[in-house]
């Protein structure tokens, strides 16, 4: 095993790092755990293989659009996390559905749910607000791909937030798998340079938080090629999950066309920690209509169900890490300190913060704006 500065862990693999806490650690053993470790993580998630529940967009009681007033209210006062699924509707190839991505992530967060179930926690989860998300440039004009304007998505994320915390849901995790990051990131930070509300609030790429579960052959992964779009990775994916929507005798193989030479902008995942991520610039790469118009970037024939256990047992781990985190400093009800986190006093948000429609609440619409107008 390589020696490593202090604060970092040596890997497998001498090129593979990660840092020396708890979600390092965590890592690490699944970047070496063997297949059979892997399915016994999958299935404390009720995520066996060839045992995967299909979404549950409509079972009653998994989200909170689908339980009774009474159930929410007594889940809300175990737990006040919630998990929110953020996708799209895009072409992603012949082989697969145009909700993969969408279908990825609501997969992911039920299985936390059935985890922590099982230890009387209940986790909220919310229908996806963005059946139809923002898209980057490249994206435009594809058959299959439904782009909304960005502003317009970014206010649907900003009501929901605001509607969210409103039912005492104050801490928001928005779990992504769609190529418009930064509107997400933007919808964060202009809901609280609008509203100044205490909470915890955090859109996340899932698959760039694991992305060492992403990995290629050459640095000790399972994958022939990088994560991009609608390829090995996501096909093997959607093979694990979704069997059942995958036509693998459609899976092809393609490669985009770049102007310039490799090294300047990253893939899906960052994988090279390169200058640029891949959405920080266009116009050095063809559209996806001209390049990959069979709505593949990469190699997807190359998908194996197996190779989508890894990211999967990652991701769920992360999650739970994440969640018993925020449990551990603000148990539910309880919040960051208003003072410290907001420009407003305690005394001031004291109503807004009680429990909705107990003695004395008032709902956060009425509370007064900040440096701007009061019309919501």
């Amino acid at each position: 095993m390589t020696t490593m500065p202090k604060g970092w862990l040596a890997s497998s693999n001498p090129t593979v790092i990660f840092e020396d806490n708890h979600i390092g650690h965590m890592k690490k053993a699944l970047f070496e755990a063997d297949e059979a470790t892997l399915d016994a993580v999958l299935a404390e998630y009720g995520m066996a293989p060839g045992a995967v529940p299909p979404v549950e967009w409509s079972k009653p009681g998994t989200y909170i659009q689908m339980m009774t007033r009474r159930q929410l209210i007594e889940e809300r006062r175990k737990n006040d996390i919630i998990l929110v699924p953020i996708g799209c509707t895009e072409n992603h190839g012949l082989h697969l559905p145009s909700a993969t991505d969408t279908l990825f992530v609501s997969q992911i967060i039920e299985g936390v749910r059935r985890y922590f179930r099982k230890q009387d926690i209940p986790i909220a989860l919310s229908l996806p607000p963005l059946n139809f998300g923002a898209h980057p440039y490249h994206h435009y004009g594809m058959p299959g791909t439904v782009p909304v304007r960005e502003d317009i998505a970014r206010e649907m994320l900003i009501d929901m937030m605001l509607g969210l915390w409103n039912d005492g849901f104050r801490k928001i995790i928005m779990l992504n798998n769609h190529g418009h990051l930064w509107m997400l990131e933007a919808a964060v930070q202009q809901f609280q340079k609008r509203y100044h509300l205490p909470g915890i609030f955090r859109a996340m790429d899932w698959h760039r938080a694991v992305r060492e579960s992403f990995y290629t052959h050459d640095r000790g992964g399972d994958y022939g090629s990088n994560f991009v779009h609608a390829e090995e990775a996501e096909t093997s994916l959607a093979l694990y999950l979704f069997p059942d929507m995958v036509e693998m005798a459609l899976a092809v193989n393609t490669k985009g066309k770049s102007y310039l030479k490799e090294g300047h902008f990253d893939t899906s995942v960052d994988p090279y920690h390169r200058p640029g991520r891949w959405s920080e610039g266009e116009g050095h790469f063809a559209i996806e209509l001209s390049a990959t118009p069979e709505g593949v970037v990469g190699n997807a024939a190359d998908a194996d169900a197996a190779k989508a256990k890894r990211p999967l047992a990652m991701i769920l781990r992360y999650l739970t890490l994440l969640i018993e985190d925020i449990r551990a400093a603000f148990p539910p009800g309880v919040l960051p300190p208003v003072e410290e986190v907001t420009l407003r006093t305690a005394a001031e948000m004291e109503p807004y913060l009680r429990e909705p429609q107990s003695e004395g609440w008032k709902p956060v619409y009425a509370l007064p704006r900040i440096g701007q107008s009061n019309i919501f």
